[in-house]
């Protein structure tokens, strides 16, 4: 069978896991999840890093922190649920923001519905590792006093090009922009802690509040328990960061490895593929590509009858029974692509050969 995007190890996870076992912090603490913290800070440039149990509870927190709460908060009809549950959480009514020609958020339409609502935070994905235009959408969220959340959970890695300093390209990554960034280290990511995500900000005071309400808002000072306030139970254990820590060595080869794939993919099929935003590097964590003139779910049950895994593009929030009746900028283009679009399988493991294979099964559907 040829998984989506299985995980793929370095090698050096299980001599940390056991590391980790030895010094025998199991629980939320422990040497592995300093590094963990440590290596994500120093890969992506940023003061601070929270590591959590998954990047749903990195974007609550997120909320909570900024005290975003019955508030409208803007987000990308495009993208995966976990991008929008959050939001509900703190009972906030999302509003969805159609699709630019990258696929990500459209400013135009983000524009006009700042116009028309009070909106008090925007979360911005940054989808199958590509990275958004983000910089008007900062513009307008600065002008006009509003959080930027990046929901960075498919595309650590991606990065701006922003020129050269000391002979070296200066880059600035997806999820230090905003106030707030969140990845995700799922199973099926770029790199994986089985399931974890972290919270990224330059406002250590925002990622310090954050790390309070992961250990269920424990007053420090005190040596018996008193709470002065709801917390939760989201950090990362050490065992997963001891994982992560293994997986944070390979993240450049990764990246590499995806990117190659998705130019055999260009080298095979002759069909539209995701655009990478001039000036900027994605990672490819997902070839994703929308056909010309073949049904995706057609094509999907001819891979799948060959025992190759695919999966159709995001089916846009603002269609899910879930949000009937949600506040909605729409252009057409975001279920355009899911009619469209698919994803093909993307591991690190997969050879040229098996990516021809899989593109002569999909020219036979």
């Amino acid at each position: 069978m040829i998984y989506l995007s299985p995980p793929h190890m370095s090698g050096k996870e299980l001599e940390y896991v056991k590391e980790a076992f030895k010094s025998n912090y199991i629980a939320p603490v422990g040497e592995f999840i300093d590094r963990f913290e440590d290596d994500v800070k120093s890969y992506v440039n940023v003061k601070s890093a929270v590591a959590l149990c998954n990047a749903t509870s990195a974007l609550h927190l997120a909320l909570r922190v900024l005290g975003i709460r019955k508030a409208q908060v803007v987000v990308s009809t495009f993208t995966f649920i976990g991008s929008v549950n959050p939001i509900l959480y703190e009972r906030n009514e999302p509003i969805f923001i159609d699709v630019d020609e990258y696929w990500h958020m459209d400013v135009e339409l983000l524009e006009k519905a700042i116009r028309e609502n009070d909106i008090k935070a925007v979360i911005l994905p940054h989808i199958y590792g590509q990275i958004a235009d983000i910089f008007p959408i900062k513009k307008l969220c600065d002008e006009n006093g509003i959080y930027l959340i990046e929901d960075s959970a498919e595309s650590l890695g991606a990065y701006y090009k922003w020129g050269i300093e000391n002979e070296k390209l200066k880059v600035i990554f997806s999820g230090t922009i905003g106030d707030i960034g969140v990845y995700s280290f799922n199973g099926n990511k770029l790199l994986t802690t089985s399931s974890g995500g972290v919270f990224v900000s330059n406002n250590e005071e925002l990622a310090k509040k954050a790390k309070f309400l992961s250990t269920q808002a424990k007053e420090p000072e005190f040596i018996e328990y008193v709470h002065k306030e709801v917390g939760f139970n989201y950090r990362m254990s050490n065992i997963l960061a001891a994982i992560g820590v293994g997986q944070m060595e390979v993240i450049e080869e990764r990246i590499a490895k995806k990117r190659e794939i998705f130019n055999w993919y260009k080298e095979f099929l002759d069909e539209e593929f995701m655009p990478e935003l001039p000036n900027t590097r994605g990672t490819r964590w997902l070839t994703t590509v929308v056909f010309k003139d073949k049904n995706p779910f057609e094509v999907m049950k001819k891979l799948r009858e060959n025992k190759i895994e695919s999966r159709p593009l995001w089916n846009p929030m603002h269609l899910q029974p879930l949000f009937k009746g949600a506040k909605a900028y729409l252009n057409g283009r975001s279920e355009e692509l899911f009619k469209k679009g698919l994803c093909l399988p993307s591991g690190t493991t997969l050879t040229k050969e098996q990516v021809k294979e899989i593109c002569e099964i999909i020219h036979s559907s």
